[in-house]
């Protein structure tokens, strides 16, 4: 994986060159990601769920995070991100079918880990909310759980603690449910930038759908 090739850019987004993943996260160059959030609806409120990375990853291992998301390839389009939700979550999405939110920057430095990406986002609205539709990469993914979308922004934006997640575990027995309480530390590091605004942009497009 660290030897994947992905194109780098500048911070406006003008493609430079292509290098192996390991050196831009050494380097700290611009490249290109997929975001995809899912969403549905629910006693008349806006859930949107969060994937728990396996405790096998790399990077932030056992955190909350984006519902589906990765690194572009040199030789990827926009498009050809779709296959993420397909890989992680085992929905069978088409490109057609995700709602733009546009490209957000997102910045991150950890140690030697830097992390800038241009990330481009989208919203899948999910049509029902059976979690029985999610078969999960285990590699990756080792967990869904859903959450109040107007809680979410809450808690991103420093107006509460904790907020209350559900839903499930992959494990060797089979799918184990669950209720908890996280915070901002359970979620993946990403800039307050970020944050502002992705929830903003799910905001504008929740007004319309």
């Amino acid at each position: 994986m660290e030897t994947e090739k992905l194109r780098i850019y500048d911070e406006h987004r003008v493609a430079q060159d292509i290098a192996s993943r390991q050196t831009i996260h050494e380097q700290g160059y611009w490249y290109e990601t997929f975001h995809c959030w899912v969403i549905s609806r629910e006693d008349e409120k806006d859930m949107i769920y969060l994937q728990l990375r396996s405790e096998d990853k790399k990077d932030f291992p056992g955190l909350f995070d984006i519902t589906a998301a990765g690194h572009l390839l040199a030789d990827e389009t926009v498009k050809d991100g779709v296959r993420e939700v397909r890989e992680e979550l085992g929905l069978k999405v088409s490109f057609n079918e995700l709602i733009s939110l546009g490209t957000i920057k997102d910045q991150l430095a950890i140690g030697g880990f830097l992390d800038n990406e241009h990330c481009h986002c989208f919203l899948y609205h999910k049509k029902n909310n059976h979690d029985k539709t999610f078969e999960l990469q285990k590699e990756e993914v080792s967990g869904m759980a859903k959450v109040d979308f107007k809680e979410l922004a809450a808690l991103v934006a420093g107006e509460k603690e904790r907020v209350e997640v559900r839903g499930f575990m992959s494990t060797l027995e089979g799918r184990r449910d669950f209720k908890k309480e996280i915070s901002l530390t359970d979620l993946v590091p990403h800039s307050s930038l970020y944050w502002q605004n992705i929830i903003e942009q799910i905001k504008l497009v929740l007004r319309r759908i």
